[in-house]
């Protein structure tokens, strides 16, 4: 049965009768008293939000680690699991700081992705990416522009961390935290005409000391900066619109994420004979090339003399064009080879993909016909024709070859292949392989060669020419079987200098680049000759231990009969103690892209002394070279790696622990502290 209901209108509540008759003064009492509840609750609020959500929030976990976002200075941090160890905390600068986390994820469904917006700005998408190696976990990190005027830019914390890789720069630093350097392309250059730039080895490949890498794909857009010992920044140009991407990876350590780093295409060797002859780089007159040929006659001489009759006279590019001007004839009218200029040693000459404006190719490809496309020109206007695009070599305008076009490139290798014929050269040394024409000018760059295109399009051309090439810079290019040759280095003790030498080694040897040629003993950048036999001296004992000893002041011109005698004997150690290392290492580094030359850390992963040693390294596993590099010391700390093992020195048959220090080591000037490991 229905239940009745009283259908009559509700009674009026007796507070609300109540509330009218108040007088005033309680009505502005009981008003206060709301806003005071109104503010409460407000406080209330905040305070829940602070204590229920913590300062970082986890935004993509992995297996072996996980990102999560920072809430107070909008910063991405990376970590290892299951313990948490910090690995990298990332700076985002392309969204506010005081923005709140990603509350959403608009890639909830897929829990191998993250993806954000900032509506007004950036959109953020992370992914796990497939391991490139066992005990390896790697993260995609892109940000796309959402507004054309939004710049985008990442920077990698330095603090407790150590960085390793990226551009050669002057006055090379190991690690990377303490150089600093502006917002500028990441290109590779020339450190002569830009000091302030980077330097003719560059890979986008970053490594930290906590385990992580970050390796920026080849087709992005990027500005570098480095803040001294604060952060790098990663930073895409202002106006374009261009997406940020990279890949982050981490491992259990700093030696097993650069062992883990993902292979090249298969590594060839380049001619190992080079490795055993030191190279005597010819200086004398070239103003003609009778003047050039007695020279090099002169100087073989004095080399016999001197009983150092063995290894290459290197020509310069001057003195080779001169010498092709008279001697390079075409293939039908000659018989035969010539016989080589500088017998019993070998000849290296040198050229540049430059043409002076006022050579004769150039003007004739002014006035068009087959050698029209062979340099570089700027894009025409529809119905225009091209113009070239100019640019100073050596203090000359010139054209620059146009490795785009394979018409331009065939005749430039006939006609280097031609002169090493004529010359009976058995090296050939390319200098202006860096450096982007089209930058350099502000001017838009083909598609084809954005970014160090050039480099990497010249180099894998001129490796065709067999694997007695050396070419002045790289990039992507380290498996091809090429020498390539460090940038000049001041003759003094500064990083710009001798105290520079070991860090660049380590950095090209890091990256790949294991057969270089460092700059000559004692230094020649601006034709610098070395007057301090000390430093002659000291410089001589590093470069005994590299892969070629170069030469531009001979010995006899510097120095006393002493340092003629050293020099002999330091040449023969190389050929005996050094290159038999470097042949047994090369075969690990065509099988697992291992570098020959190794930090102190590859023994010591995990010990934050070795981070920073920058004046010791090691040739593979088994031997520690600690020279001296300070001007008038007989002593240094030795740091011996790798807790466990035991190290010889060879100097003084006495043995030490792996993992110490070795306090005020004697070293005296005929010596340079050299240890074997022996267990």
């Amino acid at each position: 049965m229905p239940v009745s209901r009283h259908t009559g209108q509700i009674p009026e509540s007796t507070w609300t009768l109540t509330f009218r008759e108040m007088t005033e003064p309680w009505k502005g009492a009981v008003g206060c008293l709301g806003v005071a509840v109104f503010f409460a609750m407000t406080i209330g609020i905040i305070s829940w939000q602070a204590v229920e959500q913590p300062p970082e929030e986890w935004v993509l976990r992995g297996r072996d680690a996980g990102m999560l976002w920072e809430r107070g200075r909008g910063a991405l941090l990376l970590r290892a699991l299951p313990a948490g160890r910090p690995v990298l905390a990332i700076a985002v600068g392309s969204v506010p700081a005081t923005e709140p986390p990603p509350p959403r994820d608009r890639c909830w469904h897929d829990g191998r992705q993250f993806c954000y917006s900032w509506e007004e700005d950036a959109e953020l998408r992370l992914a796990l990416e497939p391991p490139a190696a066992p005990g390896t976990e790697c993260y995609s990190v892109r940000w796309t522009p959402l507004r054309p005027d939004v710049t985008l830019k990442d920077c990698f914390s330095m603090a407790n961390v150590s960085w390793y890789g990226g551009p050669s720069i002057r006055a090379q630093r190991w690690p990377l935290n303490g150089a600093k350097s502006p917002a500028q392309p990441l290109v590779c250059g020339d450190l002569s005409a830009n000091p302030n730039g980077f330097g003719p080895l560059l890979e986008r490949y970053f490594l930290g000391s906590t385990g992580v890498t970050v390796t920026v794909a080849p087709d992005v857009s990027l500005l570098l900066s480095l803040e001294s010992h604060q952060q790098f920044c990663l930073e895409t140009p202002a106006g374009r619109a261009e997406p940020l991407h990279y890949q982050l990876c981490v491992s259990a350590d700093v030696a097993a994420a650069r062992q883990h780093t993902a292979s090249a295409p298969a590594r060839t060797l380049p001619d190992t004979a080079l490795l055993g002859s030191p190279i005597w780089r010819y200086h004398g007159p070239e103003g003609s090339a009778a003047k050039i040929k007695r020279g090099l006659r002169s100087l073989v001489r004095r080399l016999k003399r001197h009983r150092l009759q063995e290894g290459v006279v290197a020509l310069g590019e001057r003195g080779t064009a001169v010498l092709a001007a008279a001697d390079l004839l075409p293939s039908g009218r000659r018989k035969r080879q010539a016989p080589a200029l500088v017998e019993p040693l070998e000849l290296s000459i040198t050229l540049s993909p430059y043409a002076g404006v006022a050579s004769p190719l150039f003007q004739r490809s002014l006035r068009g016909g087959e050698a029209a496309g062979y340099w570089l020109s700027r894009q025409p206007r529809p119905g225009a024709s091209s113009i070239p695009l100019l640019t100073t070599w050596k203090g000359q305008l010139c054209a620059r070859l146009n490795v785009t076009s394979e018409a331009a490139l065939g005749w430039y290798l006939a006609r280097a292949w031609r002169l090493r014929q004529a010359l009976g050269a058995t090296y050939m040394a390319f200098e202006g392989v860096e450096g982007n024409s089209f930058l350099e000018q502000d001017v838009p760059a083909p598609t084809e060669l954005e970014g160090d295109r050039y480099t990497e399009v010249l180099a894998a051309a001129l490796a065709t020419l067999g694997n007695g090439t050396i070419v002045s810079a790289g990039s992507r290019s380290s498996h091809l079987p090429l020498f390539v040759q460090m940038s000049p280095l001041r003759s003094d003790w500064s990083h710009a200098g001798l105290k520079g030498l070991i860090p660049s080694v380590l950095h090209y040897s890091l990256l790949g680049y294991n057969f270089f040629i460092p700059d000559a003993v004692g230094g020649s950048e601006a034709g610098a000759t070395p007057e301090d036999p000390e430093l002659f001296v000291r410089w001589l004992q590093i470069v005994t231990f590299l892969p070629v000893m170069a030469f531009g002041t001979p010995p006899w011109l510097c120095c006393d009969t002493w340092v003629l005698n050293l020099t002999r004997q330091c040449i023969q150690r190389h050929r005996d103690f050094v290159v038999p290392l470097l042949l047994k290492y090369s075969e690990e580094w065509q099988s697992l892209g291992y570098p020959i030359f190794r930090p102190a850390w590859w023994l010591s992963p995990t010990d934050p002394v070795a981070f920073t040693i920058e004046d010791e390294f090691l040739i593979g596993d088994e031997v520690l070279v600690a020279p001296i590099t300070e001007k008038g010391q007989t002593w240094r700390d030795i740091y011996l790696p790798g807790e466990g093992h035991l190290w010889l020195d060879t100097n003084t048959a006495r043995v030490f622990d792996g993992g110490t220090t070795l306090r005020n080591y004697s070293a005296s000037l005929a010596e340079v502290p050299v240890f074997v490991k022996a267990s």
